[in-house]
């Protein structure tokens, strides 16, 4: 089993949705002509990381989620993508920092919220946090999904890491610490013997710079793929096929996931 898998970086724009979908458009298009099964955007693709939740979560029918979905149907490719969602809960309006992907179909196949909320940048203030891991699978190949600061926590991806092929997470990751972004990346792809597909965004938002470095790496570590850090306008997207066999076989040659055991506690 295989899935095509485009690494979809560019700069998301600050808090202008229209001008962030316009750009959105463009990568997922050009993405769909090379062949690209599966199109992966950034973290809070249509508004940068703003934390005026309030003002730009949008429902799940709103302008945002429905212009990707009829991208995804236009194109004929899955896109997974970062939107701020408002949705109810017990009665009372929340926001949540959300990862939704759309089928080629243009339907909602999944809906992740961010467990880990990163509080130095008040994102615990403006958002939700999310209790649930989703999986999704597509083409034979299953996959978990995260956020952003997400990529912090490894016991996230440890609990996924036996019933999944890859891991994939869409994030909004500053230059200022590029240098944790780029180890992590290739440390969760080790650790959990799987491929880790990392898409991030270019450009600057917010007062906050940010310089690429999307990748993808092997169920080994092996970097596979490897966006350019500049705008996904004029540059090549970045593709990678992810191949279930090669899980497998890494798996059954070095089976260290079955050497796993809970921590004791002195």
């Amino acid at each position: 089993m295989t899935l095509r898998v485009a690494l979809g970086q560019y700069d998301t724009g600050w808090e202008d949705p229209p001008l962030s979908l316009s750009r959105a458009a463009r990568v997922i298009e050009r993405a769909a002509a090379q062949g690209a099964e599966l199109v992966v955007l950034p973290e809070t693709s249509t508004t940068g990381f703003t934390m005026e939740s309030a003002k730009f979560a949008e429902p799940l029918d709103g302008r945002s989620a429905t212009t990707l979905a009829r991208l995804a149907a236009t194109h004929h490719v899955h896109v997974l993508a970062g939107i701020a969602i408002r949705e109810s809960s017990d009665g009372a309006r929340v926001f949540r920092n959300s990862a939704l992907l759309f089928g080629p179909d243009g339907l909602l196949v999944a809906h992740y919220r961010k467990q880990r909320l990163f509080a130095v940048g008040g994102e615990d203030l403006a958002y939700q946090p999310g209790d649930q891991a989703v999986t999704a699978e597509i083409g034979g190949i299953r996959f978990g999904i995260f956020i952003c600061y997400d990529l912090r926590f490894p016991e996230l991806f440890r609990a996924l890491a036996p019933t999944v092929d890859a891991m994939i997470l869409i994030a909004s990751w500053p230059k200022v610490r590029r240098p944790h972004w780029d180890v992590l990346v290739q440390a969760r792809a080790i650790e959990n013997q799987c491929y880790f597909v990392a898409v991030t965004r270019t450009g600057e938002g917010g007062g906050v710079e940010h310089d690429g470095g999307s990748a993808a790496y092997s169920p080994w570590g092996e970097r596979l793929a490897h966006a350019r850090d500049t705008d996904a306008a004029t540059d090549p997207i970045a593709i990678v096929t992810l191949d279930s066999a090669e899980v497998t076989r890494v798996r059954e040659q070095f089976p260290f996931l079955q050497d796993r055991r809970a921590p004791a506690l002195v």
